[in-house]
């Protein structure tokens, strides 16, 4: 999303309290819309495509891997369940081919780690990958598990009010991720987000 009046650009990467963050700047920065294209464009892809953002500030956040596999496989079964309870848009679930393939075909958890992150390419894509390019990297990285205090120091670099709160737009119940992992799952995030891992720290 790109605020043209304030020479900002913030990169949306899935699962990490994108669409509370996208809600809480659009409050502060009425012009703040989405770049022309796909909702999770890569920073590389948007500088690519509009060289003019290259003197932007950039902001992004990252989550640990581990917690954000199992967050993103709980929100499509609940919003699989939400559809069978009317609570949920049957027809936007339904356009969606990434959350119709995970419910036909990896309903539980560990086929999802197991197996889904061979056979959906997206599950593999390292975050990291999505903020950092040989055209240039974000000016400010936040994490998921400090998403208030991050998003405050986040827009006070980049000369922005800070929000008084942030408010949670996809959340679910909480719970220890690691309860949800067998030994061989947990090797098998580590494998594909060795990357992430090894950029910001992240451990199981």
């Amino acid at each position: 999303m790109v605020s043209r009046e304030h020479r900002f650009v913030f990169i949306h990467v899935q699962k990490t309290g994108g669409s509370a963050v996208s809600r809480t700047l659009e409050a502060s920065m009425p012009d703040l819309a989405p770049v022309p294209g796909t909702k999770h464009i890569k920073l590389g892809a948007a500088l690519e495509r509009f060289p003019e953002l290259a003197g932007f500030f950039t902001m992004g956040f990252v989550r640990n891997p581990w917690e954000r596999l199992h967050s993103w496989h709980s929100m499509i079964l609940r919003r699989r369940d939400g559809v069978a309870e009317g609570t949920y848009d049957a027809e936007l679930f339904a356009r969606n081919e990434f959350w119709q393939r995970v419910v036909a075909d990896f309903e539980d958890f560990e086929s999802f780690v197991l197996e889904g992150t061979r056979r959906l390419p997206r599950l593999r894509v390292p975050q990291v990958d999505y903020l950092v390019s040989d055209r240039g990297r974000a000016d400010f990285v936040g994490r998921t598990e400090n998403l208030d205090d991050d998003l405050r120091r986040g827009l006070a670099l980049a000369g922005l009010p800070a929000p008084a709160t942030v408010e949670r737009t996809n959340a679910g119940p909480r719970s220890d991720h690691r309860e949800h992992y067998t030994p061989a799952m947990r090797d098998r995030v580590a494998e594909i987000a060795a990357r992430d891992i090894a950029e910001f720290g992240y451990t199981f």
